[in-house]
């Protein structure tokens, strides 16, 4: 996957700048869309996975998500933002990824 050099810089800010407008507007088939291009690329193990599906709540998926990917670093984060772009422009422009 591409990812803009810019993100490089910020992708951990700006994951955590977005953290809350994420957990509320993300919906479940674009968190499930996430994790698989996530686990595709080796930036979440099937634990990972499972640790975020199996929680009650799209919400709490998504701050399972979000938390668990900007703990993995830069790459991981700049990698979860351009998988956000491509599967959710509409979601990634709201949150000025775009």
């Amino acid at each position: 996957m591409n990812v803009p050099a810019e993100d490089d810089v910020l992708a951990e800010q700006r994951l955590s700048s977005i953290r809350s407008q994420f957990v509320e507007r993300v919906s479940g088939p674009v968190l499930n869309q996430l994790l698989d291009k996530l686990l595709d690329l080796d930036f979440v193990n099937d634990e990972e996975m499972q640790s975020v599906k199996t929680k009650p709540t799209t919400q709490d998926k998504a701050r399972k998500l979000i938390d668990t990917v900007r703990k993995k670093g830069t790459v991981a984060s700049s990698v979860l933002i351009a998988a956000l772009r491509k599967v959710d422009p509409n979601l990634s422009r709201q949150l000025m990824f775009s």
